[in-house]
């Protein structure tokens, strides 16, 4: 039975691209990616987006909209979520394949863009750090809420003390087999507390949860244990752009000692943002924040010269 993949009104319902294509990654896989806002390079600076996990290019909503009005938005579904089909290879390496195709795909030579990565999408920034394609178009980097290692047993979905019993609960729970099925009240109340803060809307929640459960059951289970097991302490330290850094301090998946261990290891740490009782979801629960830091980012580190080269025809 199909459901619907998105809220359809309100601040969180995705604006229509202006232009849809299918990007290749290395091994074959196609990935959806969505052009907003103008379509001319030299028009406007480009921000590209990299959901999480179950999520999907619907998750950006809300920066879509506002920076779309003076930013070339791209935004993609990382493969097997949203519009991109599944794929046998669950990876970060894939990860990094899809990132640099979509990059190829949307940005001109030599052009670069402001990165944005909120957890999945965020280490998927850390496994591209090193290829010569993310070198090549990122300008600078923000992370929201994400971590590079030790995923399962940081978190603190289990509300125990640290310790075997609870990583293996908090790997059982978010490695569940078990469909989400609806949206419910209490599918609702679920998703709150593992991923968003206390305080947050009703209509937050309910645009959270539409992308969440439409996420299919075998990838959230695939790429459940890809995060279990996923070590990115190595893609940090060369991770060499300006690279700021956002959670909120109700984050129960990715709390923030992920936040501070990568500040302290980024060769280029803008900072790091902790947001009050804020969870997960921050480009959802703090979006004016979020998409205002993006635009910092473009203002502080534009992108003028491949700009020139790009009207030159270089």
């Amino acid at each position: 039975m199909s459901r619907l993949t998105h809220v359809a009104s309100g601040p969180y319902a995705p604006p229509a691209p202006a232009r849809e294509l299918t990007a290749m990654s290395a091994d074959g896989a196609r990935l959806h990616v969505e052009v907003h806002g103008p379509l001319d390079a030299t028009a406007a600076p480009a921000v590209v987006l990299a959901h999480g996990w179950t999520c999907s290019t619907a998750f950006w909503a809300a920066q879509i909209r506002e920076l779309a009005v003076d930013h070339r938005v791209i935004a993609y579904d990382q493969r097997g979520h949203g519009r991109s089909p599944a794929s046998p290879a669950c990876s970060s390496d894939a990860l990094a394949d899809d990132l640099e195709a979509v990059l190829e795909a949307t940005l001109a030579p030599g052009e670069k863009a402001v990165i944005v990565g909120h957890s999945m999408g965020g280490m998927t920034v850390m496994a591209a750090a090193g290829r010569p394609g993310f070198r090549a178009h990122a300008a600078a980097v923000l992370l929201c809420s994400t971590g590079a290692s030790r995923l399962v047993a940081e978190s603190t979905v289990v509300p125990m003390r640290p310790g075997r019993l609870r990583t293996w609960l908090t790997k059982h729970i978010l490695g569940s087999r078990a469909p989400l099925g609806p949206v419910t009240p209490i599918a609702r109340g679920i998703l709150k507390y593992a991923t968003m803060g206390p305080g947050s809307a009703p209509h937050m929640v309910e645009a959270c949860a539409r992308i969440v459960h439409a996420c299919p059951r075998k990838v959230r289970y695939a790429w459940s244990n890809v995060l279990d097991l996923l070590d990115l302490d190595h893609g940090v330290r060369e991770l060499t752009v300006p690279t700021a850094v956002v959670v909120g301090t109700a984050d129960r998946l990715t709390p923030p000692v992920h936040a501070r261990s990568l500040a302290a290891a980024l060769p280029h740490c803008l900072g790091v943002t902790e947001l009050p009782g804020l969870g997960h979801m921050t480009p959802v629960e703090a979006p004016e924040l979020v998409t205002g830091k993006i635009r910092e980012l473009v203002m502080t580190y534009p992108q003028a010269d491949t700009y020139t080269q790009v009207k030159e025809g270089a």
